[in-house]
């Protein structure tokens, strides 16, 4: 039988407090996703505010009664002669435009006409047709089964089971609906897949659009292609093609070239994309003494603590405040402090990545450095865990674009020359050797290798066809098949 005792120990462990929990998730949160996160604490936080664009106060703002520090301070005002050198040299002056309004209250340019959609454009056209209103119900339930690049994403089958019994709808009926559909603009319209859509429209092509058609012969081989051979004409293979098909080189040339006039995907013109582009948080600047990062100050939240509700909680005496403002005052100094702290780190990994990538900056990717996280976590006192949060997602604006900060980082390829050389940088060697190759004579990844190596870079033949996949380069025997087509 065991004894009920009591006993004290001494133990240590790592607790994180409140505020390092909010730090380290700010760090790794994107820069729409710290708008969101703000925008949710400012609408439950009745004492964070954002500043005014006219307001005084650094990027972040600070509390009633401070002011900047001389760090601050330092790096919002740079020397004279590296302002008036960034003036002469800095790409992003072209970047924004002037102009303005005129005396009058309206807007210079007039604003655009919302765009038709596809639904709209082919249910304008079913209007116009002499159908039944039981046929043009029908066909306007199939337009509202077309995806964005106007496949049917169900078959006629399914879509029948969908429809109530009591509608006593036919397969036949949906089948007449579905011909009435794919007799509209634009041609294509209706497939349930990409070798049907192609063979849609060579069945009554416009000549005057696809000038290849007028040919008969090549017509036919065109949609013999898009039936049966579409796989066999992706690979590349001129000989199997010409046994297949029974024609001349110059009929194939001509159907193929008929083929790549036709859109796989007729829809996609009515589709309005999601806009794809990322809004950089850090800027590379090249000043007299070489390259430095700054933080993009478009994208910096502006903070501060409410003056009238900060100077009543600081006149209170201790205990007779109301505890939840008390409370609700400290997290916004945590969150005003936190976000500072995000981009204070984000523009030391930035300034320091822009030190060791030098070469990328003022030559190109082929200039590209071997880096990794250990290498700035050692550099700057921090851990690899907070270099990654760091990175990710976020963006910084260099001559050759905006680039992802985690892509500056990269393992190195061995050099005779005792060095290393970046991934990337052997990559964009890799695509300017394919880009300068001969046509009817492409290079091997052997040939590729053996050009690496007279460089000074040392790799196997599988870490090319590795690259070269990477890049979405097809392989020697498929480029060269398909220099032979054109």
């Amino acid at each position: 039988m065991t004894r009920a005792s009591l006993e004290l120990r001494q133990s240590q462990h790592l607790a994180l407090t409140p505020q390092l929990q909010q730090s380290i998730r700010l760090l790794q949160l994107s820069s729409l996703e710290l708008e969101a996160e703000i925008a949710q604490a400012l609408s439950e936080n009745p004492l964070l505010e954002r500043e005014g664009e006219d307001d005084p106060g650094g990027p972040l703002g600070t509390e009633p009664g401070q002011s900047d520090s001389p760090d601050t301070q330092a790096q919002a005002e740079p020397s004279d002669a590296d302002a008036a050198y960034e003036r002469e040299v800095s790409f992003e002056q072209g970047m924004r435009g002037a102009g303005g309004q005129g005396d009058d209250d309206e807007p210079l340019f007039p604003e655009a006409a919302r765009a038709q959609t596809l639904r709209e454009h082919l249910v304008e056209q079913l209007q116009t047709t002499r159908a039944s209103q039981r046929d043009m119900l029908l066909t306007e339930l199939l337009i509202d089964e077309l995806d964005e690049n106007g496949f049917l994403a169900s078959t006629l089958e399914e879509i029948l089971g969908w429809l109530p019994p009591e509608l006593e709808v036919e397969l036949e009926e949906l089948q007449a609906a579905l011909a009435l559909l794919r007799s509209f603009d634009p041609p294509g319209i209706g497939a349930f897949d990409v070798q049907q859509c192609l063979g849609l429209q060579l069945r009554d092509p416009d000549v005057s659009r696809l000038p290849e058609a007028a040919d008969r012969q090549v017509l036919a081989v065109a949609r013999e292609l898009c039936a049966h051979h579409l796989s066999l004409l992706a690979s590349g293979s001129p000989a199997r093609l010409r046994e297949a098909l029974r024609c001349s080189d110059e009929t194939l040339r001509a159907a193929r070239a008929l083929i790549l006039r036709l859109d796989p995907r007729p829809g996609r013109a009515w589709t309005v994309a999601a806009a794809d582009y990322a809004v950089p948080d850090v800027i590379a600047h090249r000043a007299r003494h070489g390259w430095r990062a700054v933080l993009n100050t478009a994208v910096m939240p502006r903070l501060r603590i409410n003056a009238m509700y900060a100077q009543v909680l600081g006149n209170a005496r201790s205990g007779s405040g109301n505890p939840a403002l008390q409370s609700q005052l400290q997290q916004a100094r945590w969150l005003v402090r936190n976000v500072e702290q995000r981009y204070d780190t984000i523009l030391r990994v930035s300034q320091a990545i822009v030190e060791r990538q030098s070469d990328f900056f003022s030559q190109g990717p082929g200039a590209m450095r071997p880096l990794i996280l250990k290498d700035i976590a050692g550099e700057l006192g921090l851990h690899e865990s907070t270099i990654s949060r760091a990175t990710t997602q976020k963006f910084m604006l260099t001559p050759f674009g905006t680039m992802e900060l985690k892509r500056f980082f990269g393992a190195g390829v061995a050099t005779e020359t005792g060095g290393a050389a970046s991934a990337t940088a052997v990559q964009a060697q890799i695509r300017q050797m394919v880009a300068e190759e001969p046509a009817g004579n492409p290079l091997s990844d052997s040939q590729i290798m053996q050009m690496l190596s007279d460089r000074g870079i040392v790799i196997a033949r599988r870490t090319v066809a590795k690259y070269r996949e990477a890049l979405r380069i097809a392989p020697a025997a498929v480029r060269k098949a398909q220099a032979s087509l054109r």
